[in-house]
């Protein structure tokens, strides 16, 4: 072989992912939340950008366009969305006295000011009110009363209850070392030697600390705060004192050791778990001020008028991003001479064509994945849960023509409003399960909820074992093994035969029948 330099020319294809082809994969895989934090930050940085809020263009929201601007949908990068966006944002009363040949400055002129003037000093207070200026809406959450939190709570009880200064100061510390729960995450010891208190001292405050309200609180443990409770009501006796003590027992639920541990018959130990059930094991929680947040669907699933499903995307989960065209005539017309901010202003439009391109594919690729999981899915929403067919990604992806991977970032975190309820996407797409006649497969989500209805179905005296479970399945044509139907039964924390028998027998006699 000749060690010699040589020049070849060869032409291959590749992928390369450009910043921009980086950034769409991105906006795919967004959720709603995090879809308007990105648009936002591009808005405050791009002059040419305009965010719309859906409640300011009624007419996309009535028709539920898919579209994310008309650049992206038609082409016209020259005056689509500036027309869209000078109808929807500048109204002016000049303008549609114009068009309607009215004057609107001018309408019940009569009427507003013999009111302004009876009370000017009701119209100041309306004013000086939050949101109360011309032409604002007011939020109703300003005028709603604050929550107080589980530390206010708290810190409000200490002067009845604790007079020293001292004991104050320790109190205080401890209710900062309180979780959310309402338990004490700190060690007493570490405690009076950071405040160079006496232990006995601490432990002293701690005890009165542990009869505040709520119930419950100050417990360094779920046994003590379960045992604050019962001693508030008077039912801290020495059986109830062992069950607290064996609560990993109650967990197994081994009734037959607890009632040794306890020295009580089963009738009086029905009647201590009735007891437990009626405590707070968190009883900080209640207290919390966290706003949970709602989620928005991304696809509304509806029934049309000839019986088939109408797939929509939902108009409040598709942020509008308008290029402003007429703003960068404006300002191109008095930097022509200065390359560098005529550089800036190409730019920008750039970045914002391909924002308004790339939120309009993510739409349209979003509406393609779900109306073929709802043409694939057609018997779960018309019959239930017990219907729902084995899907994976591929069966998707080769039907629409795509990558799985891009299938796989479509449906995370993306959910469905569906006459059956509020799905995400990934649920749709479950383990195909083996037929025992040699017929369709089954969906692994249907036969899970077919076990959890047969055992709630059961009776106290023909509990079902898994094997029964795997000879009834197997009659109706599923072919499942003993082990996965324990594995089925344990992820829904249903008990074995042995515990729902013990238990089902106890409520029965419970109840006198």
């Amino acid at each position: 072989m000749a060690l010699s330099a040589s020049l070849h020319l060869r032409q291959s294809q590749s992928l390369v992912m450009t910043p921009q082809l980086m950034q769409s994969i991105q906006l795919l895989q967004m959720t709603h939340l995090e879809l308007n934090q990105f648009i936002a930050q591009e808005v405050e940085k791009n002059p040419l950008l305009e965010f719309q809020a859906n409640d300011d263009l009624p007419g996309m929201a009535e028709r539920g366009d898919v579209m994310v601007g008309d650049e992206a949908g038609t082409g016209d990068e020259t005056g689509g969305q500036a027309d869209l966006y000078d109808s929807a944002t500048s109204p002016t009363g000049e303008r549609l006295g114009e068009q309607l040949d009215a004057d609107f400055a001018n309408v019940f002129q009569d009427d507003t000011a013999p009111q302004r003037a009876d009370a000017p000093e009701l119209l100041g207070q309306w004013k000086s009110m939050p949101g109360g200026g011309e032409g604002d809406d007011y939020d109703l959450d300003d005028f709603v009363a604050g929550r107080k939190s589980l530390r206010e709570t708290l810190t409000e009880q200490l002067p009845f209850a604790l007079p020293a200064p001292s004991d104050r100061l320790v109190a205080q510390h401890l209710i900062d070392q309180l979780d959310d729960a309402g338990y004490l995450q700190a060690d007493l010891g570490e405690v009076a030697e950071r405040l160079g208190a006496a232990h006995a001292d601490v432990v002293r405050v701690l005890l009165t600390l542990q009869q505040f309200d709520p119930p419950g609180v100050f417990a360094r443990s779920l046994g003590e705060c379960l045992a604050i409770q019962l001693r508030a009501r008077d039912r801290l006796d020495p059986a109830m004192e062992a069950l607290l003590a064996n609560l990993e027992l109650l967990a197994r639920r081994d009734f037959a050791t607890l009632k040794k541990i306890c020295g009580v018959d089963e009738e009086d130990l029905i009647d201590m778990l009735a007891e437990i059930r009626k405590l707070d094991p968190k009883p900080g929680t209640s207290f919390e001020t966290s706003v949970s947040e709602a989620i928005v669907p991304d696809i509304v699933v509806r029934t049309a008028p000839d019986g088939s499903w109408m797939v929509e995307l939902n108009p409040d989960a598709l942020p509008r991003v308008l290029v402003n065209q007429d703003y960068f005539a404006s300002v191109s017309r008095g930097t022509q001479k200065n390359s560098a901010d005529q550089a800036f202003l190409n730019e920008c439009l750039q970045n914002a064509n391909w924002l308004t391109r790339s939120l309009d594919q993510r739409a349209r690729t979003i509406m393609k994945v779900a109306t073929e999981i709802v043409r694939q899915q057609d018997a779960f929403l018309a019959n239930g849960i017990g219907h729902l067919r084995p899907l994976n990604l591929k069966t998707v992806a080769d039907a629409i023509k795509m990558h799985e991977s891009t299938v796989s970032r479509v449906t995370s975190n993306k959910y469905m409003l569906t006459p059956r309820g509020l799905f995400e996407l990934k649920y749709f797409f479950t383990v195909s399960i083996g037929s025992a006649e040699g017929g369709d497969s089954h969906s692994a989500e249907a036969v899970r909820h077919r076990i959890r209805t047969m055992i709630q179905e059961e009776r106290a005296e023909a509990v079902l074992s898994d094997d029964d479970i795997v000879d009834i399945l197997k009659k109706a044509g599923i072919d499942l093994a003993r082990r996965t139907v324990a594995k089925y039964r344990e992820a829904m924390s249903i008990p074995s035969s042995v515990q729902r028998r013990r238990e089902k027998r106890a409520l029965a006699k419970a109840s006198g029948f």
